[in-house]
């Protein structure tokens, strides 16, 4: 086979390969295969040229593998991709500078919303992943100071906490009204053209550029046919939440002009004014600017309405004393919370130990997100509810009367205390709520267990 037509082969390969972790590869390979030997020589694009560095992939290695993540279409882990790329690595990087690199397609896969409904996911390859990453950490300080202020969402030194901190400020100061925007499908209806329109107008880098394209036109797989795409930015690459805010950033830049008070969080969106007749007015603005960039609202989940009744970011507001406003988690996810735990505490077959192993995690992460709460009295109902639940468990454990009073009279309880609970040892749930029991299995023995605190 001549030599040009196996190097036209090679991107297939290597998107295959790619889809392990190209960081391992790059610090596996040598720095020949790494470093600049083709230097500038192909489309002369800078800023391709610094995402393709040593240190800059090194760096991207170290951010994919971190993000762990399954692996693509070419069924290759991080560990496999790393073994391939030591070997595949110099072509691509040859591709990529003579812009004549094919991404593959991602594998598509769902997984189930809150709401009930189904969120799409497109998986890159690992190799993909990688190339993306590099090029996120060139385009990220280039891009993001030119973004508005009130844009909190996947920006580095901006998290979730900010913009609802920033959404209490609005209502403290009296915008009681919220124009609640949700966009439908926004990842699946990206409009690629008016993207690469917006960014060009940014970057103008013609490598970069063309590498994006690629990427956007790159295709989904699913059930093992490729599926072309002229629309949509698939999440789950590192790129998409970048170019969701260089799209979206034109409707922040127009609600800043007209001087209205807002908060944007990738694709949701809320403006807070004094009065109903403003927020219906700032909707009919946001369907023409959202109609320009080909998007929909999905009026579902959007309204015009008093902010009390909404939430943002599993946040709600409530009034407390001298017209304060305050935070609380809203109701959705404290049932969702709630679901949560009943699945993770489910009686039978687990210890106690290993139960609070599984739980804690969970209960972790829920607290660090919702620790904004300003309800205490919510958090401590929280906390003994959990608690009541490992109680039935550890109940249901001891099983008979007998064994109960015994294992309830060595933890310190008095003869009529553990003959009353050994006396309805089949009432788990009633029991393990008891004020006796309580006593006898209080907040610091289960704290021995690792069981962390909400309150």
């Amino acid at each position: 086979m001549p030599k040009q037509q196996t190097r036209r082969q090679m991107p297939a390969r290597a998107g295959r390969a790619a889809a392990a972790r190209g960081e391992a590869a790059c610090e596996a390979e040598s720095d020949e295969a790494c470093g600049s030997r083709h230097e500038t020589r192909d489309t002369g694009s800078a800023l391709l040229e610094a995402a393709l560095t040593r240190e800059n992939l090194r760096q991207a290695l170290r951010r994919v593998r971190a993000n762990k993540g399954a692996p693509g279409v070419d069924g290759l882990d991080i560990d496999q991709t790393a073994r391939h790329l030591v070997t595949a690595w110099p072509a691509i990087r040859e591709q990529l500078l003579r812009g004549t690199y094919r991404p593959m397609p991602v594998r598509r896969v769902t997984i189930p919303k809150p709401d009930g409904g189904e969120r799409e996911l497109g998986i890159p390859t690992v190799t993909d992943r990688l190339i993306q990453q590099a090029l996120l950490q060139v385009l990220q300080p280039v891009l993001d100071p030119t973004f508005s202020e009130h844009s909190y969402g996947f920006r580095p030194g901006r998290r979730a906490h900010d913009a609802v901190l920033a959404a209490q400020s609005y209502v403290q100061s009296g915008r009681r009204i919220v124009v609640d925007v949700d966009l439908e499908k926004f990842f699946d209806r990206v409009n690629h053209d008016i993207l690469i329109d917006r960014l060009h107008k940014r970057i103008g880098d013609p490598g970069v550029i063309r590498l994006i394209r690629a990427y956007l036109n790159a295709g989904v797989m699913s059930d093992g046919v490729v599926q072309e795409r002229h629309e949509g930015a698939p999440q789950g690459g590192p790129l998409s939440p970048l170019l969701a805010n260089v799209l979206l950033d034109e409707v922040d830049k127009e609600l800043e002009r007209r001087g209205h008070c807002f908060v944007r969080y990738a694709d949701d969106a809320n403006v807070y004014v004094r009065s109903r007749r403003a927020g219906e007015r700032v909707m009919a603005l946001l369907r023409r600017q959202y109609g320009r960039l080909r998007l929909k609202i999905n009026e579902a989940k959007s309204a015009v309405a008093s902010v009390f009744g909404r939430k943002f970011l599993g946040y709600s507001f409530w009034v407390a004393a001298g017209h304060v406003v305050k935070r609380k988690v809203a109701v959705k996810p404290l049932a969702t919370f709630k679901q949560r735990v009943r699945e993770l505490t489910r009686r039978g077959g687990r210890s106690l130990q290993q139960v609070v192993e599984k739980l804690r995690p969970y209960l972790l992460g829920w607290k660090g997100y919702f620790r904004l709460a300003q309800t205490p009295g919510v958090m401590r109902e929280l906390d003994e509810w959990v608690r009541h639940r490992l109680r039935a468990i550890q109940l249901k454990h001891w099983k008979r009367g007998p064994t109960m009073y015994r294992e309830l009279r060595a933890l310190g309880a008095t003869h009529d205390v553990a003959r009353q609970v050994a006396a309805n040892s089949r009432c788990w749930w009633r029991n393990s709520g008891s004020k006796l029991l309580n006593r006898m299995l209080p907040i610091a023995w289960f704290d021995r267990l690792g069981l962390p605190r909400l309150s």
